[in-house]
This record gives structure tokens, C-alpha cells and sequence, in this order.
């Protein structure tokens, strides 16, 4: 199994971003797939989770810029960024839940990928 995550870069304040995850060697169609990010210092975060379904979830901070969908047809995962803050600077990692439901803990994704660096600066 592998997670390829693509799309980050640097970019000013209030720009966009869109982050691709793509899985190979295994079908995403009932799985849960969330986004976390990690900053420098920091602990690995939820941003946003996708369920099987399409049931979608945002933590605070990113509730109303960024959305969350998701390609079975194409095994894809894809995140938009828009109004982009400094503090959104991060690695961004795509992960697979164990189930059809996602949710904010580390423990509950077993596969992973090597994330995108997102960088919002002027």
C-alpha cells in the first residue's frame, strides 16, 4: 500500500492550495480518509476526514475554507485550501482509516502517507 501526497508548496497569505492523495495497491471505496497536518514543534493534527460514505468532517480552524472530497473511480482524496493563514504552514499527511468512519486519532489510520509541505508566507 501506498499514499503519494502532492500539491503543497509556498504561497501568501489568503491564497489556495489543493493537496491530491492518491493510494495504490489498495481501494480506497470503504475506507475513511482524513487529512492531518504537522507544524514545526508541534503534534500531528486532524484537519479533515472523509468517511466511505462521504461524510465529512473539518476542525475548527479550517471549517469554511478548506473542503475535503474524494475519486474512488480514480482511488483519489483531494483537499482544498483556500484563504490560506501562516499559521496553516505544515506538513500535510493523508491517512487511511481502519474503517468506514474516521475520526481524530492517530491510532484509529494504519496507513500513511510521507506527507506535502504547505507554506504560507508573504
Amino acid at each position: 500500500v501506498q499514499l503519494q501526497a502532492s500539491g503543497g508548496g509556498l504561497v501568501q497569505p489568503g491564497c489556495s492550495l489543493r493537496l491530491s492523495c492518491a493510494a495504490s495497491g489498495f481501494a480506497l471505496d470503504y475506507y475513511a480518509v482524513a487529512w492531518f497536518r504537522q507544524a514545526p514543534g508541534k503534534e500531528r493534527e486532524a484537519v479533515s476526514c472523509i468517511s466511505s460514505s462521504e461524510d465529512t468532517s473539518y476542525a475548527d480552524f479550517v471549517k469554511g475554507r478548506f473542503t475535503i472530497s474524494r475519486d474512488n473511480a480514480k482511488n483519489r482524496v483531494y483537499l482544498q485550501m483556500n484563504s490560506l493563514k501562516p499559521e496553516d504552514t505544515a506538513v500535510y499527511y493523508c491517512a487511511i482509516a481502519r474503517s468506514a468512519y474516521g475520526s481524530r486519532r492517530l491510532n484509529d489510520y494504519n496507513y500513511w502517507g510521507q506527507g506535502t509541505q504547505v507554506t504560507v508566507s508573504s
